[in-house]
C-alpha cells in the first residue's frame, strides 16, 4: 500500500483524508499490514485496484520479512546460542545473589 501512496505522490495524511480513515490507521496498515474490510474496500476504491490486490502485496511483504527472519538466524547460531547463555548466565547471578 506504501507503494501505491508514493507512486500517486500523497502523504499518509492525504490518503487518510481521501478514504474518510484516521491517519493512525494508514500508519497501522503500512506498518502491519492490519485492516478491516471497510478499510480494504475504501484503500482499493481510492488506489482503483481489487481488494485482493491489496492484500496480495500485504502476504509478499509478510512472506519475504518471515524468510529474511529465519535466514537472519540461520546464518548466525552464534546469536542464538549467545541469547542462551546470556539467559543462564543471568539466572545463575540471580540465584547466587539471591
Amino acid at each position: 500500500m506504501k507503494t501505491l501512496r508514493t507512486n500517486n505522490g500523497w502523504t499518509q495524511q492525504h490518503l487518510a483524508d481521501v478514504c474518510a480513515i484516521s491517519l493512525r490507521t494508514v500508519q497501522r496498515v503500512e506498518r502491519y499490514g492490519n485492516a478491516s474490510h471497510e478499510t480494504l474496500a475504501s484503500l482499493a476504491s481510492v488506489f482503483e485496484v481489487q481488494q485482493a490486490e491489496l492484500t496480495e502485496a500485504e502476504q509478499q511483504v509478510e512472506l519475504v520479512a518471515e524468510g529474511s527472519l529465519a535466514g537472519n538466524y540461520a546464518k548466525s547460531p552464534a546469536l542464538l546460542l549467545s541469547a542462551v547463555f546470556g539467559a543462564f548466565v543471568g539466572a545463575f547471578v540471580m540465584y547466587i545473589v539471591g
